[in-house]
This record gives C-alpha cells, sequence and structure tokens, in this order.
C-alpha cells in the first residue's frame, strides 16, 4: 500500500487528536510509519483520539501551533520525512464567535508549521489540509478548481483561502528555488465535507444525527437545502498519503514537480446532495426522524459547493471509491458498532480501513 513509502519512516502529524487526524495517525501505524502528534487537548468528549488509544501509541505531544518554540522546537527533536498539517479550527459557526482565534490558529499557525520545517533545513515532504471553503464561493453550479481564485465569507473559509496563500508563498520563496540546502517539498490539499465514524463535534451534520439517534430525540436540521460534496474520511485521506508517497519520491524534485502545487480531493458528483437527502440517507440505517430548525437570522453558511477533482485523476490515478450510499452505510455502521455493539473503536477503525483499501484494489487504483 501507497509503495510501502511511509514503513519506518519519521511522520509528524499535527492536529493528531482531532477526528481526521486520528483516523489519518491510526492508518499511518497500521503502515509501519513512527508517528509524531502535535495538538492541543482533544476538544470533545467521547474523543476518537482517546477511543483509539493513540496516546500511548506514537510519540503523543501536547502543544500550541500558534506558539513557533514549540512547533519548530517538535520539529527538530522528531526530525520529519513527512509532515500532514492538519491542526486547526475546524468550524465554521464556531469561527463567529472566535475570529481572532481561528485565523491566528489557521493561518500564523500554518505559517509556523512551514517556518519550523524551513530552519530545521531538514529535506522533507510536507502536505497541508486547507479545505473546500477556501474557495472564493459564489455559490455556481460548476465545480471549483485548484486555480480557482482563493476567498471566504466567513472567519473561518477566509482564513483557510489566507493558509493557502501563506502555502503558496512559502512554496514558490524558499521551497521551489535552487539553494543547494535540503529539498523541502510541499503541496496543499483542499476536500469537501468529510464525514465518517468517531466525529463527535458539535454544530456537524452527523454527529448531530447520532447524538439526537441515540436519545430517541428528532434530528436538528438547521440548514436542508444545502448542497455538499459529502465524503467518508478514508477518501481524501487516501489522496493525502498518496499525494505524500508520490511527491516525495519523485525524481523531478521540488522545483519541477508538478505535484508540488494544491489538489482536491472529492467524491462523485453523484455525491453532491443536499443536507435534507443526506439526513434521510442516515435514517435508512438507524431509524428516527428530523426536523427542520432553519433560522431565518442565522450567520451565514454557503449553500452550494463543489469540488472538480480531475488533477488528482490525471496526476495520481486517483479517484473516490465508496459512493454516497456506501459512504453513509459505513459512516452509520461505525456509530452503532460502537455505541450498541460495544465494539471497540480501533476494531472498526481498521475494519473499515481494510474494506475500503479492499474496494480500492478492486477498482485498480495504484495506491491501493
Amino acid at each position: 500500500m501507497f509503495n510501502n513509502c511511509y514503513q519506518n519512516k519519521r511522520v509528524l502529524v499535527t492536529g493528531h487528536t482531532g477526528f481526521k487526524g486520528a483516523w489519518l495517525a491510526e492508518w499511518l501505524l497500521s503502515l509501519g510509519a513512527k508517528v509524531t502528534g502535535l495538538a492541543l487537548p482533544p476538544a470533545t468528549e467521547p474523543a476518537l483520539f482517546n477511543q483509539l488509544g493513540l496516546a500511548s501509541r506514537l510519540d503523543h505531544r501536547i502543544g500550541d501551533i500558534r506558539d513557533l518554540a514549540t512547533v519548530r522546537a517538535v520539529v527538530a527533536e522528531c526530525q520529519p520525512e513527512f509532515v500532514f498539517h492538519l491542526a486547526a479550527q475546524a468550524l465554521v459557526r464556531l469561527s463567529y464567535d472566535q475570529p481572532v482565534e481561528t485565523y491566528a490558529t489557521n493561518v500564523l499557525g500554518t505559517a509556523h508549521v512551514l517556518e519550523a520545517v524551513r530552519l530545521a533545513q531538514l529535506p522533507c515532504t510536507v502536505i497541508a489540509i486547507t479545505t473546500d471553503k477556501c474557495y472564493e464561493n459564489r455559490e455556481w453550479v460548476h465545480s471549483y478548481r485548484e486555480e480557482d481564485a482563493m476567498g471566504g465569507y466567513d472567519p473561518y473559509s477566509s482564513s483557510k483561502g489566507a493558509a493557502e496563500l501563506v502555502i503558496h508563498a512559502y512554496r514558490r520563496s524558499f521551497f521551489s528555488t535552487p539553494s543547494g540546502g535540503p529539498e523541502i517539498r510541499l503541496a496543499s490539499v483542499r476536500a469537501g465535507n468529510v464525514i465518517g465514524g468517531g466525529d463527535w463535534a458539535t454544530d456537524r451534520i452527523i454527529p448531530d444525527c447520532i447524538r439526537a439517534l441515540q436519545q430517541g430525540a428528532a434530528i436538528p436540521v438547521r440548514n436542508k437545502v444545502a448542497t455538499r460534496p459529502w465524503q467518508h474520511v478514508l477518501e481524501p485521506l487516501s489522496g493525502y498519503l498518496w499525494l505524500g508517497a508520490q511527491l516525495g519520491a519523485d525524481t523531478r524534485g521540488a522545483t519541477a514537480s508538478p505535484l508540488a502545487s494544491a489538489f482536491n480531493f472529492g467524491p462523485a458528483l453523484t455525491s453532491n446532495r443536499t443536507v435534507a437527502a443526506l439526513v434521510q440517507e442516515v435514517l435508512k440505517h438507524w431509524p428516527g426522524r428530523w426536523e427542520d430548525r432553519s433560522d431565518p437570522h442565522a450567520v451565514h453558511e454557503a449553500k452550494l459547493l463543489n469540488l472538480a477533482t480531475d488533477k488528482a485523476h490525471h496526476f495520481l490515478s486517483w479517484q473516490p471509491v465508496w459512493n454516497f450510499e456506501q459512504t453513509i452505510a459505513q459512516t452509520v455502521g461505525w456509530y452503532r458498532g460502537s455505541l450498541e455493539q460495544n465494539l471497540a473503536a480501533r476494531t472498526l477503525t481498521n475494519q473499515q480501513i481494510t474494506d475500503y483499501t479492499h474496494a480500492a484494489r478492486t477498482q485498480g487504483l495504484p495506491w491501493a
């Protein structure tokens, strides 16, 4: 898998205590990587990070990426060969309440990670994770491509657009200029709306569904007509890992490789569904009910957003594996297995990694 690229490699994951970071850390451990994680403590209870027991299975560092000295110390100590930067303030609605903290984490924190790598003078491959919401969203029907303008209406989205500008500037100013020093290869990745087992965040539709269904209550739906590119968490992670493997092995190097750039990872167009359609699909696997909680005075949230993934398909032969229905079935299956059958989160997570990889191999995808 991934050409055995991560076996015995030193890998730094920022944000490993979060939902997406915990899935990535678990997958990297199964690939034989020597993982160091840098993040704040888990923000929820329960938290997938704790459910997987990751604190005792990797080099677990608690620290804030808003502090450059902390980031520099961790990079200097773990000497990473790969960096996956996921640490972020990742909630749109929270960004309205905490705009300064959101910008500090998402923009300055990204600069700190890149600066720590630059100052360490280590040859390494850096995959910086942002979001599909980094684009200037005009809510038109066509999908956004990597060369489209950065923007963002809300603090979260605009902070991610700004982070992309920081990444672009570091790549051009420091990492793509022949200097005679160690080669640092840098790519950024933008994914659609990621769902999957083990997400316990507030103000996200799947955790909202699960909490309500557990309690026998109606699922509160605040934006039923909003359309999103729903994808299982393993989809973008497979893209990140494959891009890292391919970029790290590219003999053209950081100055010439087209892989040292931005990539979208999103689902097939048929997975672009409304929130109402998502909830109705969830209820096929866990019976219950939902109710419209639309608020005309609520803060702005985009109604329409699609991603074009032609570049990932062309350069990486990457494509999504699970369709919309499979994604929902796997997601709800994880929660029901954990909450109703008392199955261990690590068992459920690794079984889904195995099932996903098998499906990718059946489809002939090169990373699998």
